[in-house]
C-alpha cells in the first residue's frame, strides 16, 4: 500500500537545522508525560529537527531546559494539561501550547503549527 501525496512526510529543511525545546507534563505526572515526550521524539526523527524535552512528573523535573537551550531554540512546545513549573523562562519565545491528547491523537496538527509558527516573530503563542 502506498501513501497518497498529501500523506508524504515533508521534513523541515536540513539547511535550517531547526532546534526545538519542549516541556511535557500531565496532572498525575506518570504515563501521559512520557507518552507525549515519546511522540515528540518520533516527530523530531520523522521530520528531521532536533529536540530537547524536559519532563515534569512524579519523578520531578528531568532533562531540564537550560538558558543556552532557550537561546539556541527556534520554538518551544509545551505539551501539558497543567501549569508547568517556571513558565516565565519561555517569555519571548515562539510557543505552541498543546494538550497531551491532541499531541498524541493529532500529531499532524502539531507539525502544521510548527510550520506556521516559524513564520511568526518570536514572542508569538499558538494554542492548539
Amino acid at each position: 500500500m502506498t501513501r497518497s501525496a498529501k500523506d508524504e512526510v515533508q521534513p523541515f529543511s536540513s539547511d535550517r537545522n531547526l532546534h526545538v525545546v519542549a516541556v511535557t507534563a500531565c496532572a498525575t505526572g506518570v504515563a501521559h508525560t512520557y507518552m507525549a515526550a515519546e511522540q515528540l521524539e518520533k516527530l523530531a526523527k520523522l521530520y528531521r529537527f532536533s529536540i530537547k524535552i524536559e519532563t515534569q512528573g512524579v519523578l520531578g523535573m528531568k532533562n531540564e531546559i537550560t538558558d543556552k537551550d532557550l537561546l539556541d531554540a527556534e520554538l518551544t512546545i509545551i505539551a501539558s494539561d497543567i501549569t508547568i513549573n517556571n513558565p516565565a523562562r519561555f517569555e519571548g519565545c515562539r510557543i505552541i501550547n498543546v494538550c497531551i491528547n491532541s499531541l498524541l491523537l493529532k500529531p499532524a496538527e502539531v507539525i502544521s503549527a510548527i510550520r506556521k509558527s516559524l513564520n511568526l516573530p518570536r514572542g508569538n503563542v499558538i494554542d492548539l
